[in-house]
């Protein structure tokens, strides 16, 4: 039962076993839940969805790894999933703020899309540092610094669009 348990929630009900690029579809599938999160209660519903996928996840690749040599398997996704809500948090919070759909921001969800694949695949800095750390937490922490940089990038891209770019 905990071991079924733990595959359901680090390939997030399967997507994990999708070829290729199982992460980029963790990616995709954190998506629609985002909005519908954001939908159902802003952004404050999203960043506790963030803080429980990140326990959820942690827990649940410390399962799927225990005893194995390979530390971070592709079909483990929850990381992706927290790594990509955690970009799309200053749209959440942006629509929020001003009253519009979180829908109407289009490019920023382009945006956090490709800078968390990016930095995700990419592992700059301390998202690679986080990802040598070789162990269950360092599998989460990657991708959640990714988002951060990601986040980072989206608002840095927002205010120059919006600062510059549309005045």
């Amino acid at each position: 039962m905990t071991d079924k348990l733990a595959k359901a929630i680090g390939t997030v009900l399967g997507v994990g076993y999708i070829r290729p690029a199982s992460g980029t579809w963790g990616s995709l599938v954190a998506l629609p839940w985002a909005w519908l999160l954001h939908v159902i209660g802003g952004w404050p519903l999203l960043m506790a969805g963030i803080v429980v996928i990140f326990a959820a996840g942690w827990w649940a690749t410390g399962v799927m790894t225990k005893g194995k040599t390979d530390h971070d398997p592709s079909e483990i996704v929850a990381d992706e999933v927290v790594g990509q809500w955690i970009a799309l948090l200053p749209l959440s919070i942006g629509a929020a703020n001003n009253g519009v759909s979180m829908l109407a921001m289009w490019p920023g969800w382009v945006a956090a899309f490709v800078l968390f694949r990016l930095f995700d695949i990419w592992k700059p800095w301390l998202v690679g540092r986080a990802d040598r750390r070789g162990d269950p937490l360092g599998v989460m922490l990657d991708d959640v610094i990714a988002g951060i940089f990601a986040a980072i990038g989206v608002v840095l891209m927002a205010g120059l669009a919006h600062g510059v770019l549309m005045r």
